[in-house]
């Protein structure tokens, strides 16, 4: 066997393996009905994580959210204390956020640990990856159809209500 033989044989294999690779990982990582980009093509959104990368934003926002609060809730407790103590003074803010994001990221391992709250979130970015989002052009158009309807809607009820207050009128002769 010559070595061109030889490299096209190891060449085939090495492409074999790797489109064995990719159906397997198509298969596990995408359902049936996922859209495939074709090559160069960027309408489909990369699906690195699939649904868990809405878990795990979902989680990041949620300690977002519960670092604020506890931000706005220490600062008020503390403004609360300087009331009772004039000597206390002003919140620190670089300790009120240190604090804050503690109790935050603290909050969101809590729950990603309960296996119950992080399988329910799964199931829910499950479910939303199964919904069909409208395009924008149908967005576009079923908001213009709402505002000519409701545009309509209103011309017809503010004449009707003109025609019987006028019926109204010349029946009771005011």
């Amino acid at each position: 066997m010559t070595t061109d033989e030889k490299e096209r044989e190891e060449s085939a294999e090495a492409d074999e393996s790797v489109a064995t690779e990719s159906a397997a990982l198509a298969k596990v990582g995408k359902a049936d009905d996922a859209p495939v980009a074709a090559e160069g093509d960027e309408s489909v959104a990369p699906a690195q994580l699939g649904e868990r990368r809405f878990v795990y934003a979902a989680y990041f926002g949620g300690a977002i959210i519960v670092a604020f609060l506890m931000t706005k809730l220490i600062h008020g407790v503390w403004l609360k204390l300087a009331t009772l103590k004039p000597q206390v003074g002003e919140p620190r803010d670089d300790i009120l956020i240190i604090l804050s994001a503690g109790v935050g990221a603290a909050a969101a391992v809590y729950y990603w640990r309960r296996t119950r709250a992080r399988q329910l979130a799964e199931e829910v970015a499950q479910e939303l990856s199964k919904v069909t989002w409208p395009t924008k052009q149908e967005v576009t158009n079923s908001t213009t159809v709402v505002i000519v309807t409701t545009a309509v809607a209103t011309v017809f009820f503010a004449l009707m209500d003109r025609f019987w207050s006028f019926i109204t009128n010349f029946v009771y002769g005011i």
